[in-house]
């Protein structure tokens, strides 16, 4: 049977995005890392929708929303509006997706650790590459991106 041309879910750099055996936000790839607080982290998503796609995550291993205590929210919001600032300042990003995928139906690709998306946009910039040849394509190395927005946090504090 010939693969559908569009079906945003079956990425194929998506589909196995959760076959991992730890947890990327109580063991972060040190590379990947880009922030981290006294309640979450902040790490670049390995599987991005866009170059600089962040995810923001209290440290606590928790996998229901509604168990966050309000210094997590606090410091998980903090961290996104700082990538926000960071992301336009670096990248020049034109506008943003934020938002919290909760639960398989909800499009969540690690389940058990709630995490925040920050995802920068720019004007014009979808591309026919996931459509028709099942990729995406970043214009700069992960780990360059992460070294980018780990100096900027850096010059934070």
């Amino acid at each position: 049977m010939p693969k559908p041309l569009w079906a945003p879910w079956r990425l194929e750099y998506v589909q196995h995005a959760d076959e991992l055996d730890r947890c990327i936000f109580c063991d972060p790839e040190p590379g990947l890392l880009v922030d981290q607080g006294e309640h979450a982290i902040v790490v670049l998503n390995k599987f991005p929708y866009s170059s600089g796609h962040l995810l923001v995550a209290p440290r606590r291993h928790l996998s229901d929303f509604s168990e966050l205590a309000e210094d997590e929210v606090l410091e998980i919001h903090r961290f996104a509006a700082l990538a926000v600032d960071d992301l336009r300042a670096e990248y020049g990003a034109q506008g943003f997706n934020i938002g919290w995928n909760l639960g398989h139906a909800a499009g969540a690709g690690i389940e058990d650790h709630v995490h925040l998306h920050v995802v920068p946009r720019w004007n014009g910039d979808t591309s026919f590459m996931p459509v028709l040849g099942d990729v995406k394509v970043l214009p700069e190395h992960l780990l360059e991106t992460a070294r980018r927005l780990r100096a900027r946090a850096a010059g934070r504090r």
